[in-house]
């Protein structure tokens, strides 16, 4: 294989040129096909969604992907945004503003147990979507007939967690930044306990959790990188050779790549801090250490 070759499988991946596009700020990005039009990052589009057409923002230029990464079908963009079409979505965001207000006040007049987070009107206005929030299920079904009637369009309703609230809502995290599913992420990941165990974090909640109540997002950015480095690193216990003899780890610090290691030939001395990539494990736990030319034939050490 030549120095520049690629690995054969490569090859055999499909390509197809699509553009990212957002429907909200704070929404996921879906791809389009653009078809011929050469859009650019900032572009605003007329798509044809499963749902009619709408108006979206072009997070992307004109970028080929996997089509793995892709969901099908791949539906298209239809144009540009024209100035009407600009003036519509202005015109829509206040008459979202007000739907959520009236939906507040009919959901109390219902005593209904609901946190009304967003409305979201079609960009033709045939229909309006309500997003709520509630500990448990709720009967709408009043409700709905009550909206209908003040909006006279189709309404629907869809209850969401606390994650998808707090980036709709937006705020300022622990670490002083805005809320990362607010800005970049396009989707939540999976994110344990475990996690945080694994990166040596507090395991106290009001440390790893975010304003929402549930794990930060940011503890799933690090975590490969721990993973890689468990794995390469000697834990603490294990019985290692180093430049300076033989020892014990007594203790890791995993993101400086170094270990500290009691040393056999000094074990009343504090334990020394050595480069990992420096030692190698002999042996796993805190076993007695026995020389390889010391152990009678038949047994092992």
């Amino acid at each position: 294989m030549g120095l520049f070759a690629l690995p054969a499988e490569r090859f055999d991946l499909l390509l197809t040129t699509v553009v990212g596009v957002r429907f909200k700020k704070v929404s996921k990005m879906y791809y389009f096909n653009p078809g011929k039009l050469n859009l650019r990052k900032g572009a605003a589009v007329i798509i044809d969604t499963q749902n009619g057409l709408e108006c979206g923002i072009c997070i992307t230029g004109r970028i080929e992907v996997e089509d793995e990464k892709i969901v099908p079908p791949l539906r298209r963009v239809i144009r540009t945004a024209t100035q009407e079409d600009l003036d519509t979505m202005v015109a829509k965001t206040e008459k979202e503003k007000k739907a959520i207000k009236i939906c507040k006040l009919k959901a109390a007049a219902h005593n209904l147990e609901m946190k009304i987070i967003d409305a979201e009107y079609s960009f033709d206005g045939g229909k309006i979507i309500f997003y709520f929030t509630a500990d448990g299920r709720v009967d709408f079904r009043n409700l709905v007939k009550d909206l209908a009637a003040a909006f006279h369009t189709r309404i629907e309703l869809r209850q969401i967690g606390v994650r998808d609230e707090a980036r709709v809502l937006g705020g300022v995290g622990i670490c002083g930044k805005g809320f990362c599913c607010s800005g970049f992420l396009d989707d939540f990941q999976p994110v344990s306990i475990k996690m945080a165990k694994e990166q040596n974090l507090s395991l106290n909640p009001t440390k790893i959790s975010g304003t929402c109540g549930r794990l930060m997002c940011c503890l799933k950015y690090e975590q490969s990188a721990y993973e890689h480095l468990r794995k390469t690193t000697p834990r603490q216990g294990n019985v290692v050779s180093t430049p300076h003899g033989q020892g014990v780890v007594t203790d890791v610090f995993l993101i400086k790549g170094d270990i500290k290691v009691r040393l056999d030939d000094a074990p009343e001395s504090p334990p020394k801090t050595i480069p990992a990539n420096e030692c190698k494990v002999v042996r796993s736990g805190k076993s007695m250490r026995v020389p390889a030319d010391d152990v009678p034939e038949g047994e092992e050490s």
